[in-house]
């Protein structure tokens, strides 16, 4: 997300945060270096200079060079001053108005409308309980109402059919009168986009918003544009009034300048940030959070609410039992193991709401390489019998050679999942009856730990 910004950035964050003094010196230098980075990462001149100026008046202010830890100061500037250049806090969808509450889609082409379309019926249905259905006035583009339905099926929402004979206009008035006799609580419009700004396309939308006076206009752009971003959302600007933004693809190697510059530019909130392909894969945007993610702060709170959504609970309660209980741990409990894995988003996904530090160890690694392994483990498991799954020691060679053609590996990958998975019961044997807390003290892992004083956790003696 945003690597060449985060980049520049949380490297600059590493080295001021430990600066003991702050002088118009060393503000002039990291002002300097910001500078590039935000330039690198084509943010808008103008919201550069904006930023700049905002930065060096609270870090040459009396506040920050009277502080015991200024170097610390310094970086809570930065943050707060990109936080605010994003707007501040989280802006969620209104929908204060006589059901159906009608949202517009807008943007170019290749921004991810239709998809993003249907990740927010998915959200107004999980998250605010709402009745959604959604139609495409998209009548240029080859089988952008067929996407929209299939999208839509799978999210959960209604559609609305329209074909591409159709007038844009006469599509939106039959789903708005359908809408109102079938008790919708939000429509959502997926109009047409283009390959670039066109008299044509902002005239057709110009109509539309005319007609269906939408309680919000929602301006989706794609994070990886850069600077084409910016003058996309500045022709929106002026035919429409854009209530909101959605940044699209903000999980993507974009250069990040777009989250910096669309909020001065369109004069609106972001509202929403697309961070997975999946129809899930939308949240609030909050600024803090998204500034604290930029300097390679990490985003603890989105990554807790991330494996929160994508932990079973129960599977998990079920599991922490049965290995209290003594149960064996088997191939069955492997599996889930690698199913909630992949339910929380998968590696990438988590690792990235990590502070840099903890990530910094990990640049080496392939992480889509891992995520493809524990697919083929997954593969190698369901190519097993119920009764391998639960008793693995009857794996024996016939068997492996069985399980490998299955799932279309080699037998050495068989033994080297059965291996792993040895390992992790033994693991799971030393962790009854408070062997956990004995094998921790073996490794030395209570040393140095606050409060721990060698005993151990309170009541775990």
């Amino acid at each position: 997300m945003a690597s060449v910004l985060s980049d520049k950035l949380s490297s600059l964050v590493k080295h001021i945060s430990g600066q003991a003094r702050i002088t118009e010196s060393n503000v002039a230098d990291m002002l300097r270096e910001i500078r590039l980075a935000l330039l690198e990462a084509d943010v808008a001149l103008p919201v550069v200079k904006d930023f700049l100026a905002r930065v060096k008046e609270k870090a040459l202010g009396q506040e920050v060079i009277s502080s015991l830890k200024p170097g610390q100061a310094l970086v809570a500037i930065v943050q707060s001053e990109l936080a605010l250049t994003m707007g501040e806090g989280q802006s969620d969808l209104n929908l204060a108005s006589q059901p159906p509450a009608i949202v517009l889609m807008c943007g170019l082409q290749g921004a991810g409308k239709t998809t993003t379309t249907a990740k927010l019926a998915k959200y107004l249905i999980t998250k605010r309980k709402k009745k959604v259905l959604t139609v495409s006035a998209d009548v240029y583009r080859p089988a952008a109402i067929e996407q929209l339905k299939t999208v839509t099926q799978q999210a959960g929402a209604e559609w609305f059919a329209s074909t591409p004979d159709q007038a844009p206009l006469d599509i939106v008035a039959a789903a708005l009168d359908y809408a109102k006799r079938h008790f919708i609580d939000v429509l959502l419009v997926d109009t047409a986009g283009r390959l670039a700004i066109d008299e044509k396309l902002m005239q057709e939308i110009q109509s539309l918003h005319r007609f269906l006076k939408p309680i919000e206009t929602l301006f989706v752009v794609d994070a990886m544009q850069g600077q084409d971003a910016i003058n996309t959302a500045r022709a929106f600007k002026e035919a429409l009034d854009i209530t909101g933004v959605v940044l699209t693809k903000i999980d993507g190697d974009s250069r990040g300048g777009a989250a910096l510059s669309v909020r001065m530019v369109s004069g609106a909130p972001i509202k929403f940030a697309g961070t997975s392909e999946k129809l899930d894969g939308l949240e609030l945007f909050d600024a803090e959070r998204h500034a604290s993610r930029v300097l390679g702060m990490g985003d603890i709170v989105a990554l807790v609410e991330q494996v929160t959504q994508g932990v079973d609970i129960k599977a998990a309660e079920k599991l922490a039992n049965k290995i209290k209980s003594g149960d064996n741990f088997d191939l069955n409990d492997f599996l889930a193991q690698l199913q909630q894995m992949k339910q929380m988003g998968g590696l990438s996904s988590l690792m990235e709401k990590l502070p840099s530090q903890m990530t910094d160890k990990a640049k080496g690694m392939d992480l889509d390489k891992v995520e493809r392994d524990m697919a083929k483990k997954q593969g190698i498991i369901h190519s097993m019998t119920p009764k391998e799954r639960s008793k693995p020691e009857l794996i024996k060679a016939t068997r492996k050679k069985r399980i490998a053609m299955g799932a279309g590996v080699q037998v050495q990958e068989v033994n080297r999942l059965l291996n792993e998975f040895s390992q992790m019961q033994e693991m799971m044997k030393k962790m009854r009856g408070g062997g956990l807390m004995k094998m921790m003290k073996k490794l030395g892992g209570m040393k140095g730990m606050p409060g721990m004083g060698g005993g151990g956790f309170p009541g775990m003696r």
